[in-house]
């Protein structure tokens, strides 16, 4: 018998611990995995709390400076008006004087119909146009972004505060506890912001957001056919099924053919111009002026042909002057309070989550950055402020921040220049709305949320994760067959078992040698990588952790078990090794230490080695503490699959 041959027979006689042994003493450069230095736990714990909350390094730019300096950087920080302030000029100022008189014009309409969104007098909506903007422009980051009130929040604002109480028959009240909402999404945002928690925003993900937009959009349009149709009588129910009901119930007597002829033709006339502005970019006022051009042309027409005398509904009075005080009006004690924080706080969310996606939609197209933490700071002070100046929640819109982008805004001025055309709105020409049609405030809502029904990206959302395309239909659905608090909730709920589910069942591979490498890659990807006969490689593409440690464990069992089946079946070397690629393991606990001692207890009792590939820093310590790394022998641990398979079998990975 030739000495290979008495070798190979002898190898056969040990276990596979033996075998690995005896191959890693003879195999060369066989690079152990580092352990990285001890640290203390309190340095432990302020690496971690900087990282959570404070990954951006927000106090950078006060290293090393004066005293002087670091009270001006910290002035800059708060109001970044000071900042940009200085180095402002004359050519920023026109784009931003352009720019802001053209998104005051789509405003002003806009923020008349958004107000009856929320069931209130349509003067607030101007009001929340003024002194939000004002504060805004001293504390925001962002550049494009446009503050106001905006169609969703105004709808979410009205339903939940109609569901406490009716605005018909106690308008004071209501009044009252929508300033009291207000304050508190104020304060829901700043804190929010200066606790630097603005990554809880980031649970309601993008696939929710535009089902749940898609679905408020429908419904703020459904709820626009009242005074698009001239009914008087309409549920005040938001779900898509009442709403019809109401709408076809009133057909043979409720309708006025004189509105819907108003309607019907200026809502062609702003899908018109919409259609214009989206073809030619240069035209991009003729769409931002359309609606106040429909205001005036549908306004004089009413006026001389007294359509108000043939059942067409107008705006009637509209109060003259600033924004009154409106501290006393919030609730700071009573059972109003407590509502009037839960609605702040829904409201004030799903306000930020708006406002922050534009203003990082926009920084990015303009290559600067905005701080989010910040953001939430600048929005929550604009709010508090505007709930004491008879102000409801104002947020960013997307339709004027777009239009504001276009125009060429420079800077957050764009924000005063309409708040000063607001300001003079409210002194001087208010009175002259007075006969200003409902139905053509109806056309402008139902113009202003059709973008809002984002059908490309819904299509993109099924194309590209099936989980995400069931959370986006079910928040949708969700807000146009119940509710939009009911959506809402719905919207949040997915977000998180879509979380829940990626921690609680991460995906394993088998992995296998790409021809003519050491490269070590899924089989499923990769069809052509093989696998070495006796080793099982398999890969955890998540963190071990104690919701699942147990999932992690049974599936590579069950890997196991079906690759032991498979082999048997053909007659091939039965399964000696098991290697777990650990690279994607970025961290573990102690349930999941637990979870890989038992494995390789019951690994010991069927005769097969655990082998570890390159656990990473945080995992590698946690072995070494909990005295696994000991358990299962230092020379089991590899820096790569490569390694890891030379060392059990060298001639077989050779020649695969």
């Amino acid at each position: 018998m030739s000495a290979r041959a008495h070798h190979v027979d002898s190898e056969g006689e040990l276990s596979p611990a033996e075998i690995s042994s005896r191959r890693q003493s003879n195999s060369p450069s066989v690079h152990k995995v580092g352990v990285p230095p001890k640290q203390n736990m309190f340095n432990e714990f302020m690496y971690t709390f900087k990282e959570t909350f404070f990954h951006d390094d927000p106090l950078r730019h006060f290293k090393d400076q004066s005293l002087s300096k670091k009270l001006m950087l910290g002035l800059q920080s708060v109001f970044p008006v000071f900042e940009w302030g200085r180095n402002y000029n004359l050519k920023m100022f026109r784009g931003d004087l352009i720019s802001g008189l053209t998104i005051a014009s789509l405003c002003i309409p806009q923020d008349i119909g958004y107000a009856k969104l929320a069931n209130l007098d349509p003067k607030y909506g101007l009001y929340s146009s003024f002194v939000p903007p004002l504060v805004y422009a001293c504390m925001g980051s962002s550049r494009d972004i446009a503050i106001g009130p905006v169609a969703v929040v105004s709808l979410l604002l009205g339903t939940l505060l109609r569901a406490e109480i009716d605005p018909n028959t106690n308008p004071d009240e209501y009044l009252r506890l929508a300033f009291t909402a207000t304050f508190f999404a104020g304060v829901t945002q700043a804190t929010l912001g200066f606790f630097r928690l603005g990554f809880l925003i980031d649970f309601l993900s993008h696939a929710a957001v535009v089902g749940f937009m898609g679905g408020a959009a429908i419904t703020i349009a459904l709820q626009q056919l009242k005074g698009f149709l001239g009914i008087k009588k309409f549920t005040k129910k938001t779900d898509i099924v009442a709403v019809l009901e109401s709408v076809f119930s009133s057909a043979h007597h409720g309708w006025n053919w004189q509105t819907i002829l108003i309607s019907a033709c200026f809502l062609t006339f702003l899908l018109v111009s919409k259609f214009i502005g989206k073809k030619n970019k240069k035209l991009f006022w003729i769409p931002a002026i359309a609606p106040l051009l429909s205001v005036v042309i549908s306004t004089f027409f009413v006026y001389i042909t007294r359509a108000d005398k043939k059942g067409v509904q107008i705006v009637k009075h509209l109060d003259k002057g600033l924004n009154p005080s409106s501290l006393d009006l919030i609730y700071f004690s009573g059972d109003y309070l407590l509502k009037g924080f839960r609605i702040g706080v829904v409201s004030g969310m799903v306000a930020l989550t708006e406002a922050v996606a534009i203003g990082r939609t926009f920084a990015a197209m303009k290559d600067y950055q905005i701080d989010g933490n910040k953001e939430m700071v600048a929005l929550g002070a604009m709010n508090v402020i505007g709930s004491m100046t008879s102000c409801y929640v104002a947020t960013g819109s997307f339709s004027r921040s777009a239009v504001n982008f276009m125009a060429g805004c420079q800077t957050a001025v764009s924000n005063i220049i309409m708040s000063i055309v607001v300001l003079l709105t409210l002194l001087f020409l208010t009175p002259l709305f007075k006969y200003t049609p409902n139905a053509i405030l109806a056309a402008i809502i139902i113009n202003a949320v059709i973008p809002l029904i984002d059908v490309n990206a819904t299509v993109l959302i099924f194309k590209i994760d099936k989980l995400d395309f069931v959370a986006c239909m079910g928040a949708f659905f969700g807000v146009i067959f119940a509710s939009v608090e009911i959506g809402l909730l719905i919207a949040v709920g997915i977000s998180f078992a879509k979380i829940l589910l990626q921690v609680t069942r991460p995906r394993t591979a088998i992995l296998g040698k790409i021809p003519r490498t050491s490269v070590y890659r899924n089989i499923h990807q990769y069809p052509e990588a093989t696998r070495i006969p006796g080793v099982l490689t398999i890969r955890v593409d998540s963190a071990i952790y104690f919701s699942n440690s147990n999932y992690v464990r049974e599936r590579i069992q069950r890997w196991l078990a079906d690759e032991e089946e498979k082999v048997k079946a053909v007659s091939l070397p039965r399964i000696q090794f098991l290697i777990i690629e650990m690279s994607p393991v970025t961290d573990i606990d102690t349930s999941g230490i637990h979870a890989l001692e038992d494995l390789y207890k019951s690994l010991q009792k069927r005769d097969i080695q655990l082998v570890l590939a390159n656990p990473g820093p945080a995992v590698i310590d946690k072995l070494h503490v909990s005295h696994f790394a000991d358990m299962l022998g230092h020379d089991k641990i590899f820096l790569t699959v490569a390694e890891a398979v030379d060392s059990c079998c060298p001639k077989l990975s050779d020649e695969v």
